[in-house]
Protein backbone atom coordinates (compact mmCIF):
# COMPACT_ATOMS: atom_id res chain seq x y z
CA UNK A 1 0.00 0.00 0.00
CA UNK A 2 0.92 3.38 -1.08
CA UNK A 3 2.13 4.94 2.58
CA UNK A 4 0.19 8.35 1.28
CA UNK A 5 -3.20 6.49 1.40
CA UNK A 6 -5.33 7.48 3.91
CA UNK A 7 -8.68 8.90 5.00
CA UNK A 8 -9.06 12.81 4.51
CA UNK A 9 -10.83 14.61 7.52
CA UNK A 10 -14.89 15.51 6.58
CA UNK A 11 -14.28 14.53 2.65
CA UNK A 12 -17.48 15.13 1.47
CA UNK A 13 -18.59 17.82 3.76
CA UNK A 14 -15.61 20.09 2.95
CA UNK A 15 -16.24 19.03 -0.80
CA UNK A 16 -20.07 20.32 -0.65
CA UNK A 17 -18.58 23.37 1.53
CA UNK A 18 -16.40 24.45 -0.77
CA UNK A 19 -19.50 24.61 -3.68
CA UNK A 20 -16.55 23.88 -6.09
CA UNK A 21 -16.82 25.33 -10.04
CA UNK A 22 -14.96 23.42 -12.65
CA UNK A 23 -13.61 27.18 -14.09
CA UNK A 24 -12.82 28.13 -10.31
CA UNK A 25 -9.26 28.92 -8.58
CA UNK A 26 -8.99 26.91 -5.36
CA UNK A 27 -6.45 26.82 -2.84
CA UNK A 28 -5.58 23.88 -0.25
CA UNK A 29 -3.75 25.71 2.80
CA UNK A 30 -2.85 22.56 4.33
CA UNK A 31 -1.86 19.79 1.45
CA UNK A 32 -0.70 17.26 3.63
CA UNK A 33 -1.54 13.65 1.80
CA UNK A 34 -3.38 15.39 -0.59
CA UNK A 35 -6.70 13.71 0.02
CA UNK A 36 -8.91 16.80 -0.31
CA UNK A 37 -6.78 18.36 -2.96
CA UNK A 38 -7.49 15.22 -5.12
CA UNK A 39 -11.21 15.33 -4.94
CA UNK A 40 -10.64 19.31 -5.69
CA UNK A 41 -8.78 18.68 -8.28
CA UNK A 42 -10.86 15.89 -9.89
CA UNK A 43 -13.73 18.52 -9.85
CA UNK A 44 -11.67 21.38 -11.75
CA UNK A 45 -11.93 21.57 -15.90
CA UNK A 46 -10.27 24.57 -16.21
CA UNK A 47 -9.65 25.71 -13.24
CA UNK A 48 -6.72 25.74 -11.11
CA UNK A 49 -5.53 24.42 -7.59
CA UNK A 50 -3.16 25.61 -5.62
CA UNK A 51 -1.61 23.48 -2.97
CA UNK A 52 0.31 24.73 -0.10
CA UNK A 53 2.30 22.93 2.75
CA UNK A 54 5.26 23.86 4.92
CA UNK A 55 6.44 20.57 4.80
CA UNK A 56 8.57 19.71 1.35
CA UNK A 57 8.12 15.80 2.03
CA UNK A 58 4.21 16.73 1.47
CA UNK A 59 5.20 18.16 -1.70
CA UNK A 60 6.97 15.94 -3.02
CA UNK A 61 4.96 12.82 -2.38
CA UNK A 62 1.73 15.20 -3.89
CA UNK A 63 3.36 14.97 -7.15
CA UNK A 64 2.87 11.12 -7.18
CA UNK A 65 -0.78 11.67 -5.92
CA UNK A 66 -2.02 14.36 -8.00
CA UNK A 67 -0.42 12.94 -11.19
CA UNK A 68 -3.32 12.73 -13.56
CA UNK A 69 -4.36 16.45 -12.46
CA UNK A 70 -1.03 18.48 -12.21
CA UNK A 71 -1.93 20.27 -15.48
CA UNK A 72 -4.03 22.21 -13.19
CA UNK A 73 -2.38 22.24 -10.05
CA UNK A 74 0.36 24.50 -8.56
CA UNK A 75 2.32 23.30 -5.77
CA UNK A 76 3.41 26.15 -3.10
CA UNK A 77 6.13 25.27 -0.18
CA UNK A 78 5.22 27.83 2.15
CA UNK A 79 3.49 28.37 5.19
CA UNK A 80 -0.49 28.57 5.17
CA UNK A 81 -0.76 32.14 7.10
CA UNK A 82 1.06 33.83 4.06
CA UNK A 83 -2.02 33.25 1.93
CA UNK A 84 -2.09 36.63 0.60
CA UNK A 85 1.94 36.53 -0.37
CA UNK A 86 1.02 33.33 -2.14
CA UNK A 87 -1.74 34.86 -4.18
CA UNK A 88 0.02 37.95 -4.47
CA UNK A 89 2.83 36.10 -6.21
CA UNK A 90 0.57 34.08 -8.38
CA UNK A 91 -0.65 37.12 -9.49
CA UNK A 92 -4.47 35.81 -8.29
CA UNK A 93 -5.90 39.32 -6.36
CA UNK A 94 -8.91 37.09 -5.17
CA UNK A 95 -10.44 33.33 -5.84
CA UNK A 96 -12.96 31.24 -5.47
CA UNK A 97 -12.48 29.07 -2.65
CA UNK A 98 -10.18 28.11 0.41
CA UNK A 99 -9.71 25.00 2.69
CA UNK A 100 -7.35 24.73 5.33
CA UNK A 101 -7.41 21.62 7.62
CA UNK A 102 -5.60 22.27 10.75
CA UNK A 103 -4.69 18.84 11.66
CA UNK A 104 -1.17 17.38 12.38
CA UNK A 105 -0.63 15.56 8.95
CA UNK A 106 -0.86 11.80 9.29
CA UNK A 107 3.06 11.18 7.74
CA UNK A 108 4.23 13.79 10.15
CA UNK A 109 2.92 11.59 13.29
CA UNK A 110 3.48 8.45 11.58
CA UNK A 111 7.00 8.98 10.97
CA UNK A 112 8.76 8.13 14.58
CA UNK A 113 11.31 10.42 13.26
CA UNK A 114 9.76 13.39 13.07
CA UNK A 115 9.38 13.72 16.84
CA UNK A 116 5.89 14.30 16.88
CA UNK A 117 4.80 10.95 18.57
CA UNK A 118 5.69 9.84 22.68
CA UNK A 119 4.70 6.37 21.51
CA UNK A 120 7.90 6.45 19.00
CA UNK A 121 12.13 7.32 20.28
CA UNK A 122 13.07 9.84 18.19
CA UNK A 123 14.82 12.90 18.19
CA UNK A 124 12.70 15.90 20.08
CA UNK A 125 12.35 17.99 17.15
CA UNK A 126 8.25 18.67 15.58
CA UNK A 127 8.95 21.17 13.22
CA UNK A 128 6.85 20.99 10.14
CA UNK A 129 8.89 23.03 8.50
CA UNK A 130 12.32 20.93 8.71
CA UNK A 131 14.22 23.99 6.97
CA UNK A 132 13.35 26.69 9.91
CA UNK A 133 12.04 27.49 13.24
CA UNK A 134 12.84 26.52 16.59
CA UNK A 135 12.92 22.30 17.82
CA UNK A 136 11.13 20.49 20.45
CA UNK A 137 14.50 20.34 21.72
CA UNK A 138 14.86 24.24 21.99
CA UNK A 139 12.10 24.52 23.75
CA UNK A 140 12.45 22.03 26.26
CA UNK A 141 15.86 22.73 26.73
CA UNK A 142 16.00 26.26 26.93
CA UNK A 143 12.74 27.90 27.54
CA UNK A 144 12.63 29.46 31.34
CA UNK A 145 10.25 27.10 33.97
CA UNK A 146 7.35 29.61 33.94
CA UNK A 147 6.92 29.76 30.14
CA UNK A 148 7.50 26.14 30.01
CA UNK A 149 4.23 25.78 32.51
CA UNK A 150 2.48 28.58 30.59
CA UNK A 151 2.24 26.84 27.60
CA UNK A 152 1.78 23.23 28.79
CA UNK A 153 -1.30 24.65 30.76
CA UNK A 154 -2.64 27.14 27.88
CA UNK A 155 -1.57 25.12 24.93
CA UNK A 156 -2.11 21.83 26.06
CA UNK A 157 -4.32 22.65 28.76
CA UNK A 158 -2.78 20.14 31.56
CA UNK A 159 -3.31 20.21 34.75
CA UNK A 160 -0.54 18.91 36.04
CA UNK A 161 1.43 21.72 33.72
CA UNK A 162 3.77 23.16 36.78
CA UNK A 163 4.44 19.70 38.53
CA UNK A 164 5.78 18.55 35.05
CA UNK A 165 7.53 22.08 33.80
CA UNK A 166 9.46 21.61 37.22
CA UNK A 167 10.55 18.12 36.14
CA UNK A 168 11.88 19.01 33.10
CA UNK A 169 14.01 21.86 34.28
CA UNK A 170 15.05 19.79 37.11
CA UNK A 171 16.11 16.84 34.44
CA UNK A 172 18.22 19.06 32.56
CA UNK A 173 20.01 20.80 34.99
CA UNK A 174 21.85 16.99 34.83
CA UNK A 175 21.89 17.13 30.72
CA UNK A 176 19.79 18.05 28.09
CA UNK A 177 16.53 16.24 27.37
CA UNK A 178 17.46 14.88 23.62
CA UNK A 179 14.61 12.48 23.23
CA UNK A 180 10.49 11.83 22.72
CA UNK A 181 10.69 9.10 24.96
CA UNK A 182 13.07 10.96 27.56
CA UNK A 183 10.35 13.50 27.53
CA UNK A 184 7.40 10.76 27.79
CA UNK A 185 9.47 9.32 31.27
CA UNK A 186 9.44 13.01 32.71
CA UNK A 187 5.90 13.58 32.29
CA UNK A 188 4.87 10.44 33.42
CA UNK A 189 7.34 11.10 36.60
CA UNK A 190 5.89 14.45 36.77
CA UNK A 191 2.16 12.94 37.04
CA UNK A 192 -0.03 11.58 40.11
CA UNK A 193 -0.91 7.64 39.67
CA UNK A 194 -4.72 8.54 39.42
CA UNK A 195 -3.57 10.58 36.14
CA UNK A 196 -1.62 7.74 34.45
CA UNK A 197 -4.70 5.78 35.25
CA UNK A 198 -6.84 8.04 32.38
CA UNK A 199 -7.44 6.27 29.00
CA UNK A 200 -5.35 9.16 27.28
CA UNK A 201 -1.68 8.96 27.27
CA UNK A 202 -0.37 11.27 29.82
CA UNK A 203 2.08 12.57 27.32
CA UNK A 204 -0.28 13.32 24.83
CA UNK A 205 -1.56 16.88 26.19
CA UNK A 206 2.35 17.90 26.53
CA UNK A 207 3.23 17.02 23.40
CA UNK A 208 0.81 18.89 21.68
CA UNK A 209 1.43 22.23 23.70
CA UNK A 210 5.40 21.70 22.69
CA UNK A 211 4.23 20.88 18.65
CA UNK A 212 1.95 24.00 19.03
CA UNK A 213 4.75 26.59 20.66
CA UNK A 214 7.19 25.05 18.15
CA UNK A 215 5.41 25.39 14.90
CA UNK A 216 3.43 29.28 16.62
CA UNK A 217 0.64 27.39 14.84
CA UNK A 218 -2.88 29.19 17.35
CA UNK A 219 -0.98 32.72 15.93
CA UNK A 220 -0.96 31.29 12.30
CA UNK A 221 -4.54 30.33 12.68
CA UNK A 222 -4.96 34.40 13.52
CA UNK A 223 -3.24 35.84 10.56
CA UNK A 224 -4.75 33.34 8.31
CA UNK A 225 -7.92 33.98 8.70
CA UNK A 226 -7.10 37.95 8.53
CA UNK A 227 -5.71 37.23 5.23
CA UNK A 228 -7.33 35.00 3.35
CA UNK A 229 -10.99 36.33 3.94
CA UNK A 230 -10.15 39.60 1.97
CA UNK A 231 -8.80 37.20 -1.04
CA UNK A 232 -11.99 35.52 -1.54
CA UNK A 233 -13.99 36.55 -4.57
CA UNK A 234 -17.89 37.16 -4.11
CA UNK A 235 -19.37 33.95 -3.32
CA UNK A 236 -16.26 32.25 -2.49
CA UNK A 237 -16.17 29.76 0.63
CA UNK A 238 -13.78 29.65 3.37
CA UNK A 239 -14.19 26.37 4.77
CA UNK A 240 -11.54 25.06 8.27
CA UNK A 241 -11.56 22.19 9.99
CA UNK A 242 -9.75 22.35 14.04
CA UNK A 243 -9.09 19.60 16.03
CA UNK A 244 -8.86 20.70 19.45
CA UNK A 245 -10.61 24.02 21.51
CA UNK A 246 -7.80 26.68 20.92
CA UNK A 247 -8.17 26.51 17.48
CA UNK A 248 -11.64 26.07 17.20
CA UNK A 249 -12.30 29.25 19.36
CA UNK A 250 -10.14 31.24 17.11
CA UNK A 251 -11.58 30.48 14.21
CA UNK A 252 -15.20 30.99 15.58
CA UNK A 253 -14.19 34.27 17.26
CA UNK A 254 -12.77 35.25 14.15
CA UNK A 255 -15.51 34.06 11.47
CA UNK A 256 -18.07 35.91 13.52
CA UNK A 257 -16.12 39.51 13.69
CA UNK A 258 -15.74 39.44 9.95
CA UNK A 259 -19.84 38.36 9.96
CA UNK A 260 -20.61 41.23 12.26
CA UNK A 261 -22.30 44.32 10.31
CA UNK A 262 -23.25 47.43 12.43
CA UNK A 263 -21.47 47.79 15.30
CA UNK A 264 -23.34 51.26 16.44
CA UNK A 265 -24.87 51.31 19.65
CA UNK A 266 -28.42 49.57 19.74
CA UNK A 267 -30.24 53.12 20.58
CA UNK A 268 -28.81 54.83 17.85
CA UNK A 269 -31.69 55.47 15.80
CA UNK A 270 -29.80 55.20 12.24
CA UNK A 271 -26.52 53.42 11.61
CA UNK A 272 -23.36 55.89 11.72
CA UNK A 273 -20.88 53.43 11.63
CA UNK A 274 -21.43 52.20 7.91
CA UNK A 275 -20.04 49.06 8.68
CA UNK A 276 -21.08 45.90 6.61
CA UNK A 277 -20.48 42.12 7.06
CA UNK A 278 -17.77 40.80 4.76
CA UNK A 279 -18.94 37.22 4.97
CA UNK A 280 -22.13 35.20 6.26
CA UNK A 281 -21.64 32.09 7.88
CA UNK A 282 -23.38 28.84 6.30
CA UNK A 283 -23.68 26.99 9.08
CA UNK A 284 -24.17 28.55 12.46
CA UNK A 285 -22.82 25.79 14.43
CA UNK A 286 -19.73 23.54 13.28
CA UNK A 287 -19.96 20.56 11.06
CA UNK A 288 -19.02 17.43 13.09
CA UNK A 289 -17.98 13.80 11.44
CA UNK A 290 -20.57 11.29 11.47
CA UNK A 291 -20.47 8.07 13.67
CA UNK A 292 -19.47 6.05 11.20
CA UNK A 293 -16.07 8.08 9.91
CA UNK A 294 -15.53 8.10 13.73
CA UNK A 295 -15.49 4.80 13.95
CA UNK A 296 -13.41 4.30 10.56
CA UNK A 297 -11.18 7.42 11.05
CA UNK A 298 -11.12 7.64 14.85
CA UNK A 299 -8.55 10.90 14.16
CA UNK A 300 -11.67 12.31 12.95
CA UNK A 301 -13.49 12.35 16.63
CA UNK A 302 -12.33 15.78 17.33
CA UNK A 303 -12.75 17.78 14.17
CA UNK A 304 -15.16 20.56 13.31
CA UNK A 305 -15.80 21.91 10.21
CA UNK A 306 -16.63 26.20 9.78
CA UNK A 307 -17.62 27.33 6.54
CA UNK A 308 -17.96 30.91 5.52
CA UNK A 309 -19.04 32.49 2.12
CA UNK A 310 -17.93 36.10 0.88
CA UNK A 311 -20.48 39.03 0.39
Amino acid sequence: MNKYTHNPVLLDECIEALNIRPEGVYLDGTLGRAGHSREIAKRLTTGRLICVDRDQAALDAARERLAPWMDRTTLVHSNFDRVDEILDELSLPGIDGMLFDLGVSSPQLDDGSRGFSYMADAPLDMRMDQEEGVTAADIVNGWPQEELRRIISQYGEERYASQIAGAIVRRREDKPVSTTLELVEIIRGAMPAKALREKQHPAKRTFQAIRIAVNDELACVERMLQRAVPRLDKGGRLAVITFHSLEDRIVKTGLAEFARGCTCPPDFPVCVCGRKPDIKLVNKKPILPSEQEIEENPRARSAKLRVAEKL
